[in-house]
Formats: C-alpha cells, sequence, structure tokens
C-alpha cells in the first residue's frame, strides 16, 4: 500500500474541510451547533451506527482525496450525571453497555455536560439512589471493560472539545497515511 504524505500546506486546506458529523438522534445540542456554526465548521447530519458525533474529510480530487474518509472513532455526549445514572437502571442498563459494546470497535469518549460531574459522583449528588462506591465502579469497570474514557466538562465548551478531539485525531490519521 502506498503512503500519501500531505505538506504542511495541503493538511491546512484539507483539514479546513473537516466535518464534524452528528447523529441524527442526537437531542439538544443547540449550544455543540453553535459553536460550530460560529467558527464555520462544516455540519453534517447522518445516523451513525455509535455515538453521537464523528468527522469525516469530504471527497476533494484536487488535494488526491478520491473519496470522503470518515474517522473510526465517536464521541458519545450527555447531557449529566442524572442522563448517565438513568442509563444504569435495571431496564435500560443493557442498552446503555450494547451501545459501549459496539462503540468499543473503535476508539471513542463519552463526555459529560458536567464540569463538576466527578465530584457529584463522589458525593452522591444525582437524583438516583445508585451508591456513589457502586456508581463510581460501574463507570470506572465499563472504561475499562470497553477502552474509552469519560471527560467532565461545562457545556459552554462541548463544541470546542468536539471540533478539537476530531481535528487533532484526523491530522494524525492524515499525517500518517491512515486512510
Amino acid at each position: 500500500m502506498i503512503r500519501y504524505h500531505y505538506t504542511k500546506t495541503e493538511l491546512d486546506k484539507i483539514l479546513k474541510t473537516m466535518t464534524i458529523v452528528v447523529d441524527t438522534r442526537e437531542q439538544v445540542n443547540g449550544h455543540i451547533l453553535e459553536y460550530l456554526r460560529s467558527k464555520e465548521v462544516p455540519i453534517k447530519i447522518q445516523t451513525l451506527k455509535t455515538g453521537d458525533y464523528s468527522a469525516m474529510i469530504p471527497a476533494n480530487p484536487e488535494l488526491g482525496i478520491h473519496r470522503d474518509l470518515y474517522l473510526n472513532s465517536c464521541l458519545e455526549r450527555k447531557a449529566h450525571i442524572d442522563e448517565i445514572t438513568g442509563n444504569l437502571q435495571k431496564d435500560t442498563r443493557t442498552a446503555f453497555e450494547n451501545e459501549l459494546i459496539r462503540a468499543s470497535q473503535n476508539p471513542f469518549v463519552l463526555i459529560v455536560e458536567d464540569k463538576n460531574g466527578y465530584e457529584k459522583i463522589l458525593k452522591g449528588k444525582y437524583r438516583s439512589k445508585y451508591d456513589p462506591k457502586a456508581l463510581l465502579g460501574t463507570l470506572k469497570t465499563f472504561e475499562a471493560r470497553y477502552n474509552f474514557s469519560i471527560v467532565f466538562l461545562d457545556k459552554l465548551y462541548s463544541g470546542n472539545y468536539i471540533y478539537h478531539h476530531f481535528y487533532y485525531q484526523m491530522r494524525e490519521h492524515l499525517k500518517r497515511g491512515a486512510f
């Protein structure tokens, strides 16, 4: 297989076309879309098999890209700790874990839009009666079992985080000729 190495100028041009892919089922994400639009980041709404967000580079024959290039990673977003504890209830836990199993085939991150989320877990400051130690144990077990990371952040920074997360992944893939 021949790997193409882009110049810095070519990389910059290509990365300006990077498009954030948003799952059609993603809800209450106006703050993220607003951030991306304000930075003139292209957005594509389509169904994703896993996760809420991913990224792609559209075909650009001028730059030697003859087909759309999709990253094999995704990002799942939860609005708050209560959404996670809700996903861990008996009636929804299997579906949530199945989602993690599907996502574990590729790199992924789970962002929780709560900058104090970790502290809330430790102190049991959420609506569920889930024991704090058990909740932390479950989340850390899932991280290890399904090879992902949980990031807690203020929702004001979600759009920025999503963009830069995929930007640097895409840049490294392009530099290595991994597509």
